[in-house]
């Protein structure tokens, strides 16, 4: 896919962003963020707007339907349709960001954000990752959230790009963290083998994307991690899957110019051990919820008890992460 554009695609979003927080059409709401480290540098992101509202533990009863932000995106926050002719996909602002620049690729029409992603949402979300990187000197992480144990929160399908230079922008420089998904490229890939993260707790798969990769390319590698991850949860050798229509499994899948990975999903939430005294006004305490950006190597809390848990205890970390995810004894799966 061509995207097009008449400007770089970081300038284009950078414009739009902040014409859309000056014109107050989304609600930028700010974190305080730590590097904890257990075994992997996390960011530890504490965003006390969080516990406004509750998180998206089942309800007892069944849901309201949602408004579907992508059928009609709000002039203010659409940043453009691509291709330019015949557009299958669109680029929107996140409404609710925590990180500058936090935008959207999401499907003109209608399609589902529980059926499998196809070529041209790959190949869409390639381009914009390649875009970006064009007389800029940053890059783009993406994410994919599929199921109801993702933390995916609307149901058309949509993609999500986050700048990694604005993800880093209030570290301390003097702590070292890069995306999780960063830590694949130092490792050699062995043939029919995927690679791993010693140190991550639960059931994932990497592979690397080779450079100017074509859509069949991309969709052979989503096809390949997705079958393992439905392998992972279902404890077999995964054969006769069926590479479109509904997914089988909850998963996150991430995406770099270098890697693409995916984790599957038995719980939208974990549990941080806290004080319940010092929470009495937060909604779910001691409740963290995950998406893909846990494939970035980040955590939002809500609450300054979990966050001071979790800086005090790195390791809570580890059983969240365990808590989400499948244990990692269900990796034994060789390239289909």
């Amino acid at each position: 896919m061509q995207l097009g554009l008449s400007e770089n695609l970081s300038a284009l979003v950078a414009r739009r962003f902040k014409a859309a927080k000056e014109g107050n059409h989304l609600v930028f709401s700010s974190t305080k963020l730590s590097i904890i480290n257990a075994g992997i540098p996390y960011q530890l992101r504490y965003c006390p707007a969080l516990a406004k509202k509750p998180n998206n533990l089942k309800p007892s009863g069944p849901k309201a339907p949602k408004p579907d932000p992508f059928e009609n995106p709000s002039p203010d926050l659409l940043i453009t349709t691509l291709p330019s002719t015949n557009p299958t996909h669109a680029l929107i602002l996140n409404k609710f960001p925590v990180i500058p620049n936090h935008f959207i690729l999401a499907t003109t029409a209608w399609a589902s954000q529980t059926d499998l992603l196809d070529k041209s949402d790959l190949d869409a979300t390639y381009e914009c990752l390649h875009a970006w990187t064009e007389n800029h000197p940053g890059r783009l992480f993406a994410f994919f959230n599929s199921g109801d144990e993702s933390g995916a929160s609307q149901p058309h399908r949509h993609l999500q790009f986050l700048p990694v230079e604005a993800m880093r922008a209030d570290s301390n420089p003097n702590e070292f963290w890069e995306p999780l998904i960063d830590g694949f490229k130092s490792q050699p890939q062995s043939q029919g083998k995927f690679q791993h993260l010693p140190h991550l707790p639960l059931a994932h798969f990497a592979l690397p994307v080779p450079a100017d990769a074509t859509p069949e390319i991309l969709y052979h590698i989503y096809i390949t991690l997705y079958r393992a991850a439905v392998a992972a949860v279902e404890g077999n050798a995964a054969t006769n899957i069926a590479t479109s229509g509904a997914a089988r499994i909850s998963y996150n899948l991430a995406m770099t110019l270098s890697t693409m990975m995916i984790v599957p999903r038995r719980a939208e939430t974990g549990t941080v051990p806290i004080d319940m005294e010092k929470v009495r006004d937060i909604a779910d305490p001691g409740v963290v919820s995950l998406n893909g950006t846990v494939l970035a190597g980040t955590l939002m809390v809500k609450a300054e008890a979990e966050w001071d848990v979790l800086r005090a205890k790195p390791e809570v970390l580890g059983r969240v992460l365990r808590e989400v995810g499948f244990p990692r004894e269900r990796e034994g799966v060789a390239l289909l």
